[in-house]
């Protein structure tokens, strides 16, 4: 099983570029079967869920390549609406299918992502959603069989903000017939590239960014060339992780009103930062401080993304520092692991207190998800001695090489492949 080893004490420093975003390259690839024909999609990043999700299109018969972090579809070829259960089990994005599958070619079968249990679950927000849009679903021994012949516009008040079914039934609305509105919509910047990328093939959605979108339904979208938005995410544990080295880096092709809810913060804790159109510089000069409290939100608050990369930072930062997670629960699994790297680090409910320290030890610790992996590895970089992140598996469903971002800024870190 792959591994992260890390020699921690160095200084991040240099320029890099910000590849496109995950979070937004994988409705946009889903929407793509909106429209039958050619495409390219640009800026792709070479993730595990980008190659999960073009297994999954492979699979229902469109013709797909991914070279040189450009996409080429050919959507024509789609055979199938049916997505078997082991595709769907290796990623939950894989329902964002449902929305133009459902639109495009009236009906689709899905498993439940990742084997879900029966009850309260995110899903069913997209589910209540498609059902006001005219669909019917069947559920049965963990299958969903959702059958329209022609969607119809409809009001629809998400009781979350998800952003997975924002855009699901952003997609799905795009075919229907008449006008869809979308209220308490999440406003991530990646519904905002979704949007765009549905109007330039022809749709008419507007309102991406706000609590409200509105969508009037045409009846056919064409095939189009488009370019992702940067990933926020990346561009966010670069700045992290120089600023918990306490380094000197310049970012190009970043969006820094993207970022804002952490640029305040990481300022609010000393740290410099400049930006100039896509480019930003961040720079840690002395006396940096602790916060008196974060609270993480869906956007444009502070995002839970990123969460465990921060309580990481202020671990290196003199003073208690509060964060509350207010977006999903359970996301405090990195905690024990960071505490045996020396932090000094504990829980509440969903509120975190962060105590300072004056050094950070190498350990051998486990990547429990995506992002506390993230947070392991920017730990281990201040770390003394060397760090071993085991699982990151997790790791590379998020960030294309990692460990050579890093090591293009000066990291001391290699990827183990050995048991």
């Amino acid at each position: 099983m792959a591994s992260f080893i890390i020699k921690g004490g160095l200084p991040l420093s240099g320029e890099l570029r910000i590849h496109g975003a995950k979070n937004a390259a994988l409705p946009i690839l889903a929407a793509s079967i909106l429209a039958s024909g050619e495409q390219e999609i640009s800026d792709v990043p070479k993730l595990l869920d980008i190659r999960v999700m073009i297994e999954i299109l492979n699979h229902l018969g469109v013709k797909v390549t991914h070279k040189d972090h450009t996409v080429s579809l050919q959507t024509s070829t789609l055979s199938s609406t049916r997505i078997p259960e082991p595709l769907m089990g290796k990623m939950r994005s894989s329902i964002f299918l449902m929305g133009p599958l459902l639109a495009k070619y009236g009906e689709v079968t899905i498993s439940r992502p990742g084997g879900c249990a029966i009850g309260e679950r995110p899903i069913d927000i997209h589910l209540d959603g498609l059902k006001k849009l005219g669909a019917d679903i069947i559920e049965s021994h963990g299958t969903i069989s959702c059958r329209a012949r022609q969607l119809t516009g409809a009001q629809i008040f998400l009781r979350f903000p998800s952003v997975g079914a924002t855009e699901n039934l952003m997609m799905a609305a795009s075919l229907a017939k008449g006008t869809t509105t979308i209220s308490n919509a999440a406003r991530e910047p990646e519904i905002v590239d979704l949007q765009d990328y549905l109007n330039v093939m022809g749709a008419r959605v507007r309102g991406a960014g706000t609590d409200q979108i509105i969508i009037e339904g045409v009846e056919h979208l064409t095939p189009v060339s488009y370019k992702i938005i940067p990933d926020r995410i990346i561009a966010g544990t670069l700045l992290i992780a120089t600023a918990i080295t306490r380094g000197e880096v310049a970012l190009t092709n970043v969006r820094a009103e993207h970022l804002q809810a952490l640029l305040t913060n990481l300022q609010t804790s000393g740290i410099e930062i400049r930006t100039y159109n896509d480019i930003m510089t961040l720079k840690v000069s002395r006396g940096l401080r602790s916060i008196d409290l974060i609270e993480t939100d869906p956007h444009p608050g502070f995002p839970t993304d990123l969460q465990a990369l921060m309580m990481a930072y202020l671990s290196t930062v003199e003073g208690t520092s509060v964060v509350k997670e207010k977006v999903f629960e359970g996301r405090f699994r990195h905690v024990d692991e960071l505490n045996r790297m020396g932090t000094n680090i504990s829980t509440d409910l969903n509120r975190a207190y962060i105590r300072g320290v004056s050094r950070l030890s190498g350990a051998m610790v486990e990547a429990t998800d995506l992002r506390a992996g993230a947070a392991l590895v920017i730990a281990g970089l201040k770390a003394e001695g060397e760090t071993i992140v085991e699982n990151i598996h997790h790791i590379d469903r998020g960030y294309e090489k990692l460990e050579g971002m890093l090591q293009a800024l000066g990291a001391d870190i290699r990827r183990s492949d050995e048991s």
